[in-house]
């Protein structure tokens, strides 16, 4: 236990027992979701292997204070770090005696860094057109219009097909214009898991002179496994003559520990533009591959051990587990009434949506995590309802079975429920406010209102309030806590158009990060 107010500080006054501090966080950690056990479909991929973890922070410790600024300095950083590249150029159609035999490729700290860095370049490439702009499609990732936003580049949506969840490469052509720097695809897409038609996209974009990268972030890793195993995967990779980059995280499928993804480019000369390099000054010369200027070696040695522990054959039967899992997921899906896949799995993504409009999927999320089971909700989206998505891992494949049983039993539990039914005001709300008219009071008292207990206005000020109300389970933590269930929240999201979800989630999540004194 803490007594003194002083030692609840990440800074107290007097430095604490080694063990005490790892006590304190081993605490905290116990209100996350389970990292591992089959039962948590976002945010982590866990592949079950015996001794993986403590393997790959053997290596993360190892390499934890070596410095990735300086490749000259730490070899061994570089040395891991192009091993790492290889191994991915090689999987993705690219090496020696490939179409691509001269790909080159830079490690960075996720999937959003990797595409960050494939607009800089594309941008940086052309800098006589003063207003770049990029292709994509409305389902690809959200981190290209991060990319956008930080580079100031235009982004030119074209939308999915309601049926088929992808964009046409014909209008994809048509969005080509003089100023397009840039033309992306999903390999799979996030949300959905669908491959877009990458060999068609790559043609109207080489015939445009605009280069295309494939976002394989998510599923780069195992696309490759997947059709050695008899998957019908169309063509994504190198091996398309006018695909000029691809990005793949190794903290994805590869099952590596968070913070490694990899950038390839089919050649060099591509590659030139995103670097950052400046002299102009009287310290070192600064000379950037990625975003990041010092960089740990940790997440770099444990990719690099985990690759090398699982090696080829590994991933192959993990691949072959999570087919197995996602099979077996989407069966139970199938067996329900009421609810219909949104698209025929093709990749690692189960993800359904409700038939029966009494059927409220948020409502169903919440209860499939009452069982155990967290999922990840999906708002709706121009004329996309909303879904629920599943990442499967192979360490999903041994609770399949138990799945099916409990989303039958929250189906019924959430028709017994009833639909969330938003009191009018915030219906009207939600329909009608602006973004610019938020203010922090009405934002403080929707929270409040929704069961997101986060600190007033008079609050921040410097009094300590008390908790928001709690949530249906009247589980709601300290001050700045999120609720256990979410319907409610998901509901208001969902009714509100795009700009306002944004500007309501920006102020939600400040409701939630604030400083612990």
């Amino acid at each position: 236990m803490i007594d003194d107010e002083a030692d609840r500080r990440a800074l107290p006054g007097n430095g604490l027992p080694a063990e005490r501090v790892l006590a304190e966080v081993s605490a905290l950690r116990g209100a996350d979701r389970p990292t591992h056990g089959g039962r948590l479909f976002a945010y982590v991929y866990d592949p079950a292997v015996p001794g993986l973890d403590e393997l790959a922070a053997a290596a993360y410790a190892g390499s934890a204070h070596v410095n990735g600024l300086d490749p000259t300095a730490f070899p061994s950083l570089l040395a891991m770090e192009n091993a790492l590249v290889g191994a991915a150029a090689r999987l993705l159609g690219g090496g020696p005696g490939s179409a691509a035999p001269d790909v080159v490729g830079s490690v960075t700290s996720g999937g959003t860094e990797s595409l960050i860095l494939a607009v800089k370049a594309a941008r940086d490439a052309h800098p006589e057109i003063a207003a770049p702009r990029i292709v994509v499609p409305a389902s690809a990732h959200a981190a290209f219009a991060k990319a956008a936003h930080y580079l100031r580049v235009a982004v030119d949506t074209v939308p999915v097909s309601a049926s088929t969840l992808r964009p046409a490469a014909a209008d994809v052509a048509a969005a080509i214009g003089p100023e397009t720097v840039l033309v992306a695809c999903s390999a799979p897409s996030y949300a959905h898991g669908v491959i877009d038609p990458v060999a068609e996209i790559a043609d109207a974009a080489a015939a445009a002179g605009v280069r295309c990268h494939v976002d394989a972030c998510f599923g780069g890793w195992t696309l490759p496994y997947l059709r050695r195993l008899g998957a019908d995967v169309p063509p994504f990779d190198f091996a398309v003559a006018g695909v000029t980059s691809i990005s793949v995280d190794l903290h994805k499928y590869a099952y590596a520990p968070k913070g490694v993804s990899v950038l390839l480019h089919r050649d060099p000369a591509l590659r030139a533009p995103q670097y950052f390099a400046y002299a102009d000054w009287p310290g070192y010369t600064m000379v950037n591959p990625v975003i990041a200027s010092t960089r740990s070696g940790g997440p770099i040695a444990a990719a690099y051990a985990t690759l090398r522990h699982l090696g080829d054959d590994g991933y192959l039967r993990l691949a072959a587990a999570t087919r197995d899992a996602v099979a077996g997921l989407a069966d139970a899906v199938r067996a329900v009434d009421g609810l219909r896949l949104m698209a025929e799995p093709e990749s690692t993504v189960v993800c359904f949506t409700a038939t029966d409009p009494g059927l409220d999927l948020f409502v169903l999320v919440d209860e499939l995590a009452a069982r155990g089971w967290h999922t990840q909700p999906q708002l709706s989206y121009a004329d996309l309802p909303p879904s629920v998505h599943l990442t499967v891992t192979a360490a999903v494949a041994p609770r399949v079975t138990e799945f099916g049983p409990d989303l039958a039993d929250a189906v019924a539990a959430t028709r017994a429920a009833g639909p969330v039914a938003l009191p009018a005001e915030l219906l009207a709300l939600a329909t009608t406010l602006t973004p610019d008219a938020l203010t922090p009071e009405l934002v403080a008292g929707l929270a409040a209102g929704l069961g997101l207990t986060g600190p007033t206005p008079a609050d921040a000020a410097g009094s300590a309030g008390a908790a928001g109300p709690a949530g249906p389970d009247d589980d709601a933590g300290p001050v700045g806590a999120p609720p256990g269930r979410m319907a409610v929240v998901n509901t208001l999201l969902d009714a509100a158009p795009p700009a306002l979800r944004e500007r309501l989630l920006v102020e939600f999540v400040g409701l939630l990060q604030r400083p612990t004194w």
